[in-house]
Formats: structure tokens, C-alpha cells, sequence
């Protein structure tokens, strides 16, 4: 019944509460795999990374075979700041499962940390081999591209994750209009991109960061006045943009 309550708990992200309903739990088994990965996941949640690897540890001495746990403590790895031995943990996820998607995943993010792009691209397009009708790792891919300078082909990636979004009915995700815009930027298609940050500012108005790439493009346009607005309402939401605030002051000296 424990088990039970902490698991409700932790799928409603009740998370400070689940941690002591799984440590409750623990105090019958303390070696269930189970009980240590979930308390694991808790609390790289609640950013307690260090506590977090405890529990993978201890979880992995009882089955060092179990690809998705290695994964989790790659992550809380990641976040803990140490992205060489959250490499070395994905490396062993990936001896085990070599097409897990969630290990590939997670694999190429942790790439993209360490700047090592090409072999972070060539994970996502892995996964695209065993599934191309993933949205995200379309969108993933875009973004590597991007830092790739490779825009034309990431326009590519960002449109198809916005595409199956669409043909899925799946909510669109406001950074992807918001990179393909950026890549845009890069092209000199300042229109277009004016477009993208608009339907990314639908989905997520209160944005400044969305809202100061917006007045950008409009500066590039000559759209000095549409430009000015836009960087006032970024202030409005976050006072310390202070990109913000110098592009809003030019502006108004171009009017």
C-alpha cells in the first residue's frame, strides 16, 4: 500500500511527499530495485542529485545489468554538472541496449553538452531510424543542426517535428517555433522568422526571451516601432533582460 500511495504521488509530481512514502517503503526491502530507482528519480527531481546517485548505486550493485537505471544516473549525472562520467554511465546504458531510444535519447543531449555534436547527431538519427515519427528528437536534431551552422538543414528537422505535431494532434511545442525562427535569422528571412516567433508567442505569450528574438527580427526589418513594443512587453515580464532593455533604447533612437 505504500509502494502504491508513493507511486500516485509521484505520477501527480508530489515529489517531496513520495520520497518519504518510498523511504517508508524501503525500511521492509531496502535493496528493492524497484523502490531505490523511483526514490532515485525523486529526487533528481527535487534537485538532490547527490542523494539521487545514492539510491542508482545501490540499485545497480543489485542489478548492474538494468540499462534504465545506468540512464537515470547518467541524467542525475548531467545535472549534478559532471557531464564526462554522465557520458561514461550512458556509455554502459548503451553496451546493454544499444536501440533503446530512451538511452539514445538522453545520450544525445548529453553530447550536445560536452559540444560534441557530430557523434550527438549521429544519435538522433539513429533514433529516427527506428522511429522517424518522433516529433521531439526531430526538434532535438534541428537544434544541433543549428549549432552546427547548418540552418538550411535544420529548418528541415524543425519543420517535420512541427509537421507530425500537426498531423498527430499533439500540442506544438513553443521553443521549436522559436529555433526555427532563430534558424531562420541566420538565413537573412527576417519575415518568416517574424512569423515563427508569433506562433511561438501563441503558445507561450509571457516568454521575454521569444518576445526580445521577435524585436530582433523586426530591428533587421527597419520595423523599429513593432520592435520597440515587443522589447517594452519582454521588460514587463523580466526586468533584467537586459538585451531587452539596450535593443528597446536602440530603437528608439531609430525613430
Amino acid at each position: 500500500m505504500v509502494t502504491k500511495r508513493a507511486d500516485i504521488l509521484f505520477d501527480v509530481g508530489k515529489f517531496e511527499d513520495s520520497v518519504l512514502c518510498y523511504t517508508a517503503a524501503l525500511r521492509f526491502d531496502p535493496d528493492d530495485i524497484y523502490l531505490l530507482n523511483r526514490k532515485g528519480d525523486n529526487l533528481s527531481r527535487l534537485g538532490r542529485f547527490q542523494e539521487a546517485l545514492e539510491c542508482y548505486d545501490k540499485a545497480l550493485k543489485n542489478d548492474p545489468e538494468n540499462e534504465y537505471i545506468w540512464n537515470n544516473k547518467a541524467i542525475a549525472l548531467l545535472n549534478s554538472n559532471k557531464p564526462d562520467e554522465a557520458l561514461e554511465a550512458s556509455d554502459t546504458a548503451l553496451n546493454l541496449n544499444p536501440e533503446n531510444e530512451v538511452v539514445l535519447y538522453w545520450r544525445g543531449f548529453i553530447l550536445e553538452m560536452l559540444r560534441r555534436y557530430k557523434q550527438a547527431l549521429a544519435c538522433y538519427d539513429k533514433l529516427l531510424e527506428i522511429n522517424p515519427d518522433d516529433p521531439d528528437v526531430w526538434n532535438a536534431r534541428g537544434n544541433i543542426l543549428t549549432e552546427m551552422d547548418r540552418s538550411e538543414e535544420a529548418l528541415k528537422s524543425y519543420d517535420k517535428s512541427l509537421e507530425l505535431c500537426l498531423d498527430e494532434a499533439m500540442e506544438m511545442d513553443p521553443s521549436t517555433w522559436n529555433r526555427k525562427g532563430n534558424a531562420l535569422m541566420e538565413l537573412s528571412r527576417f519575415d518568416e522568422a517574424v512569423n515563427c516567433y508569433d506562433e511561438a508567442l501563441a503558445l507561450d505569450p509571457e516568454n521575454d526571451v521569444i518576445l526580445s528574438n521577435k524585436g530582433v527580427a523586426l530591428i533587421e526589418l527597419g520595423r523599429f516601432e513593432e520592435a520597440m513594443e515587443a522589447f517594452k512587453k519582454a521588460l514587463m515580464i523580466n526586468p533584467s533582460n537586459e538585451d531587452a532593455r539596450i535593443l528597446r533604447d536602440e530603437c528608439l533612437e531609430n525613430l
